[in-house]
């Protein structure tokens, strides 16, 4: 999956493909690098943004969404808003990502049973407006998987299928770096709860921060790599997400992951020989 971010504030290229052909474009060459998905959002979650109005995130997402679906691509619409979803969908999305899980909007729960779109749930806590905040957990990967549990609960509830909802971890998202390591080396839990996992570490603080050495550790107060300089780390973790059992990967940078997920592939399809 392929991240196009038509917003000015996220973390990693915000601003860049703000104007709606600019994204478009930047979508096509995720394509050509070997993108299957792409994830079309306008809203930034970084800590501390400021949403943008339900109009503004329309007027970035949905024509955007259109130009890639009208090019034969499978885009997925990333919002927390059903009337945004509902207009992505309108305009050729075929999946809903939504990093609250249905919790942000009422309605989302709604539009997912009546769309019947496949619908990725993500543990989400809530965004944290101080990004110096430390979030709590007793056992990251445990409280995950009963979170995430509970959300799926609560959807199919509401009359979502089982066979439309892809869970994610949400790494990054009221977590720290140990939380995040933690989850990682547990995803297979978060597999194993039975439903398609997708994995979006790509870029995000905590692999910023690995040390420079083998066997060193990582030197407090050092200037972490900037997101840029992250995705060697995000294809690495890709392959963990892989190996793990995960659905798919979220990248901003499409050609690193692709090709270590191609080694991932040749070396399973050696084994089965």
């Amino acid at each position: 999956m392929g991240i196009v971010n038509v917003t000015p504030d996220s973390f990693s290229d915000g601003g860049r493909w703000l104007d709606p052909d600019a994204a478009t474009a930047h979508g096509l060459e995720l394509v050509e690098q070997g993108a299957d998905l792409l994830d079309v959002g306008g809203e930034s979650t970084r800590p501390g943004s400021v949403r943008p109005s339900e109009q503004e995130e329309l007027d970035r997402v949905v024509p955007v969404v259109r130009a890639l679906a009208d090019a034969g691509h499978a885009v997925s619409v990333d919002t927390m808003r059903s009337t945004v979803a509902a207009a992505g969908l309108e305009a050729g999305a075929v999946i809903v990502n939504d990093v609250s899980g249905g919790l942000a909007d009422p309605d989302m729960p709604d539009l997912v049973a009546s769309s019947g779109a496949p619908f990725v749930v993500m543990h989400w806590r809530g965004l944290l407006s101080d990004p110096h905040a430390r979030p709590h957990y007793d056992d990251v990967v445990a409280e995950v998987c009963r979170e995430l549990t509970a959300r799926v609960d609560a959807l199919l509830a509401r009359g979502a299928a089982a066979d439309q909802l892809v869970l994610d971890p949400g790494f990054g998202f009221a977590k720290d770096a140990d939380h995040n390591w933690e989850l990682l080396a547990g995803l297979d839990h978060v597999v194993g709860l039975g439903l398609p996992v997708l994995v979006g570490t790509s870029r995000k603080r905590f692999l910023g921060r690995l040390p420079r050495r083998p066997g060193a550790a990582v030197e407090p107060g050092a200037d972490p790599a900037t997101p840029t300089e992250r995705d060697l780390a995000t294809a690495a973790t890709s392959l963990l997400a892989a190996q793990a059992g995960a659905f798919a990967v979220r990248v901003h940078e499409v050609g690193p992951t692709r090709e270590t997920l191609a080694v991932h592939q040749m070396v399973e399809a050696a084994r089965a020989r």
